[in-house]
């Protein structure tokens, strides 16, 4: 049997930690391959681990052909589905997928109204999964929120390559690394050489310093009476009084995502 390795395919999962890596080896060895290896005719889909670690040991294994592919969008698009579902999939990761799949399934829509446009055939002739994705839909496919997606997105095209390394590695939390993320490139490094510490203090930083700043107060007309004044007092303190309110507010949402970032680093 031939069995074909494309490093592009192999590459587009993130690879095993070498802990995951080490408990699929031992559990191969203890109980052989009992998942078959999804092929397109010769190409290797899924099971590069396995097959790996297979051929390294001896150990046997089984191979399934998958026909219903017509294209390499159609198995980027198995591969995206079949690691959305497994649990082990991290909060980014399924994120980054979630996107990838949006770019193939936009784009493909995208060449859908072009070929609508040229040969009069309705885009909604297409089938639903060939449509263009709303934020909310690739969101429920990563299970995670808008919010959260959004700042998948921003480390995916901000980030320095240390950080979203930092961030695969549960180093530091996809919020945290959303706020780095705006910094250059050279300070975000600097914050991800700095530990888990460094960086929690540097997103609180990013985030505190985007808080408004507090206008000069306007004073009041030089003619006015001693009641005016005292209303233009009270005005003021009432201003000052509301931004003190909304500056706590902040600070309790940023004190509770650091409590949040310091209980998953335990």
């Amino acid at each position: 049997m031939t069995i074909t390795i494309n490093e592009e395919l192999q590459a587009y999962i993130d690879p095993l930690t070498t802990d995951e890596y080490t408990a699929l080896e031992r559990s191969l060895l203890a109980e052989g391959c009992r998942d078959a290896l999804v092929l397109w005719g010769e190409l290797l889909i899924d099971g590069h681990n396995r097959y790996g670690i297979c051929k390294k040991h001896g150990i046997a294994f089984n191979t399934v052909q998958n026909e219903s592919f017509k294209s390499i969008d159609d198995v980027h698009l198995w591969m995206i589905d079949n690691h959305l579902g497994r649990r082990s999939v991290s909060d980014f990761q399924r994120g980054v997928l979630a996107l990838r799949k949006k770019d193939i399934l936009n784009e493909r829509a995208a060449q859908a109204r072009i070929a609508s446009a040229t040969s009069a055939i309705e885009v909604d002739t297409q089938p639903a999964e060939e449509k263009a994705l709303t934020r909310d839909v690739i969101a429920k496919a990563a299970r995670v929120s808008n919010v959260t997606l959004g700042q998948i997105e921003k480390i995916q095209k901000t980030a320095a390559a240390e950080l979203v390394s930092a961030v695969k590695a549960g180093i530091v939390s996809i919020n945290a690394a959303a706020a780095i993320s705006s910094l250059p490139n050279e300070k975000q490094i600097a914050a991800v050489a700095g530990g888990k510490k460094e960086l929690r203090q540097v997103a609180r930083q990013v985030r505190e310093a985007k808080l408004p700043s507090r206008p000069e107060p306007v004073p009041p007309p030089a003619d006015a009476t001693p009641d005016q004044i005292t209303i233009h007092k009270l005005n003021l303190l009432i201003i000052e009084l509301n931004e003190e309110r909304d500056q706590l507010k902040k600070k309790v949402q940023h004190l509770t995502i650091a409590l949040s970032e310091a209980r998953g680093a335990q």
